[in-house]
């Protein structure tokens, strides 16, 4: 028999006793024994919800425990093998009960008057408007508290509503004036024709000369679009001189 710590390794005859010898390195054994090989070290495992409390020996286990906001729901012994994350308490009720290590969170609801937004350990009672000078803008539930404002005066109120409507009136006279004028503009647009004036042509004559001599020829000028010429005969042929 060897003990704890130990496994067999060399079993007893009638003429020898048992060899035992320590347990090696990640493993242990937690009890008097005639095994030939000692237990493998459990692992605390953070994806199980899990941290190491003590550390492994040859002569007992790895003991796991919780992580920071987890609680045990499966144990070996006095060690944890698998925990889950503590519930949260919604908007509307309280902590009635701190999760531990080995239970869960408890929650309870808020009465009529009071709210909570689930971290609270006891629901609060509405805030009172009137005793801090204000006004209630919005009612309070069990999840939120009551909003206060200041109040405004019912004669701001109504010059505010009344100048927005005047705006809006303005407006709207305006756009009406700068369409109508927009018609109009484009109607009298459309009532434009153009004319196209023709430019009379001058016809002029050359009465031939001899060769020696030139008579001018003198076009009407009162007009601005005529000009003068001179024409002439020379050796048999007209020329004109303008």
């Amino acid at each position: 028999m060897c003990a704890p710590g130990n496994h067999v390794y060399w079993h007893c005859t009638v003429d020898t006793s048992t060899t035992c010898v320590p347990c090696p390195a990640s493993t242990y054994m937690d009890e008097p024994n005639k095994s030939d090989k000692c237990f493998p070290c459990s692992v605390c495992d953070a994806r199980l919800g899990l941290r190491i409390k003590k550390t492994c020996t040859r002569s007992a286990d790895t003991i796991c425990e919780p992580l920071e906001g987890f609680y045990c729901t499966e144990r070996k012994k006095n060690s944890c093998r698998f925990a889950v994350k503590h519930s949260e308490c919604y908007p509307g009720q309280y902590v009635k009960q701190t999760g531990t290590v080995c239970t869960d969170t408890v929650c309870g609801n808020c009465i009529e008057g009071t709210y909570s937004y689930g971290s609270f350990t006891a629901c609060r009672p509405h805030s009172n408007c009137e005793i801090r000078g204000l006004k209630e803008i919005k009612p309070g539930t069990m999840s939120s508290d009551v909003e206060c404002g200041k109040s405004v005066p019912i004669p701001i109120i109504v010059g505010v509503i009344v100048g927005v409507s005047v705006g809006v009136l303005l407006t709207a006279v305006g756009i009406k004036i700068y369409h109508k004028f927009k018609q109009k503009r484009q109607a009298s647009d459309r009532s434009i024709t153009f004319c196209s004036v023709p430019i009379p042509e001058t016809d002029f004559q050359c009465e031939p000369t001899s060769p020696d001599s030139v008579t001018p020829l003198i076009v009407n000028t009162s007009s601005p679009l005529h000009q003068s010429a001179a024409c002439s005969v020379s050796s048999g042929d007209m020329q004109c001189v303008t």
